[in-house]
């Protein structure tokens, strides 16, 4: 269907309503939905979390006037199929609701393109495509998980001048400053999973939880903790309250007695004293991990970077220098290093600090973020 002049207004509305659930609607997609009748703008709604009402039955709900014959704009294709929430198609032919404007095709197999059929079916014009490219990129890990089985992956590094990434002597203590690590808390708000390895945790005993205030509700992400032998002390930060994970070894002959008490522990394949990590972005694709934002040492971050797997890098530069004897950025070898192929997307200061984001130029993701939360 022919794209109407004012089509572009009102879905960049959808789209900055969509961003209103940036936090909240993990594992759901951030979709807004904006209702037009005669030109005038009669109801508006957005998609807050998962369980809850979807953005167009809100949009609905919120319409003042008469919604027959109206447009309704919506970042993604209305669903098909009853999953926590009734189905968005069926409530807007319900409505009667005189032409649909979606921004881009649902890559979710349930709906795919079915949403639009079954609108087409009941006589309602469908457009599809405006603003697609900036309906997906507040949806990247979404679409990543339905279009390459996995999530988007960050890295997230902070270093120094001289690209070191902690004092020498195993000395503790921040590299980056205080505007940055208060960054560092929307990207971890986003994210689905926040994941480190074991010594990480021994060393610097991180909570990796949000503590952004950004309503009455906040969405905490899952926090995944590497930990091939069972190592990590159980009275760690990481594993207080709920909502932490452990993955261990399969072959390993610790017990997982050795386990924080309640806190689960999977078993996937080591490759040698590592474990897979393709094994472990497969179960927490299964878990519906859209976003999953690694904060780790040299180690980990050399081998995430050597699985090709990295789709962005979120490097904090403090100025300072920490010498030859200090931990460095990553533990790439010369081969592995040249194997990664990144390119700038943005430059930022952050108080004293500059956030440089870095995007894969061969992990071939489908949407991207770059340039700020």
């Amino acid at each position: 269907m022919t794209e109407m002049p004012e089509d572009g207004v009102h879905m960049a509305r959808a789209v900055e309503l969509a961003g209103r659930g940036l936090y909240t609607t993990d594992p759901n997609p951030r979709v807004g939905c904006v209702l037009v009748c005669a030109g005038r703008v009669i109801g508006e709604g957005w998609h807050e979390r998962a369980g809850e009402a979807h953005a167009e039955v809100r949009a609905l709900s919120a319409a003042e006037g008469e919604v027959r014959g109206a447009t309704a704009y919506v970042t993604l294709e209305p669903c098909c199929h009853t999953g926590r929430t009734p189905p968005c198609v069926e409530a807007l032919i319900g409505a009667g609701i005189g032409r649909v404007v979606c921004a881009t095709i649902d890559p979710n197999p349930r709906v795919a393109g079915r949403g639009i059929e079954r609108l087409r079916r009941a006589g309602i014009p469908v457009s599809v495509g405006t603003m697609a490219a900036e309906a997906r990129a507040l949806n990247p890990g979404f679409f990543s998980r339905f279009e390459r089985g996995r999530p988007l992956i960050r890295l997230k590094l902070a270093m120094s001048l001289d690209a070191r990434t902690a004092p020498a002597a195993g000395e503790r203590g921040w590299i980056s400053g205080e505007a940055s690590r208060a960054d560092v808390q929307h990207w971890r708000a986003r994210s689905s999973a926040v994941l480190t390895g074991a010594g990480t945790v021994r060393v610097d005993d991180p909570r990796l939880d949000v503590r952004l205030d950004y309503g009455s509700w906040i969405r905490q992400p899952l926090r995944v903790v590497l930990d091939a032998a069972l190592t990590c002390p159980p009275g760690a930060r990481v594993f207080r309250d709920c909502g932490a994970l452990l993955f261990a070894a399969e072959t390993g002959s610790e017990s997982a007695a050795l386990a924080p008490a309640g806190v689960p522990v999977e078993r996937v394949p080591a490759l040698g004293r590592r474990l897979d990590l393709e094994a472990v972005i497969a179960r927490l694709t299964a878990r519906e991990v859209n976003e999953l934002l690694v904060e780790c040492g040299p180690r980990l971050a050399a081998a995430f970077l050597a699985t090709g797997r990295v789709d962005e890098l979120i490097l904090y530069i403090a100025p300072l220098l920490l010498g030859a004897d200090a931990p460095p950025l990553t533990a790439l070898s010369g081969a592995e290093a040249q194997r990664v192929a990144l390119e700038i997307g943005s430059v930022e200061r952050i108080g004293a600090d500059l956030r440089v984001i870095l995007r894969s130029r061969a992990s071939g993701q489908p949407g991207a973020t770059l340039g700020g939360t």
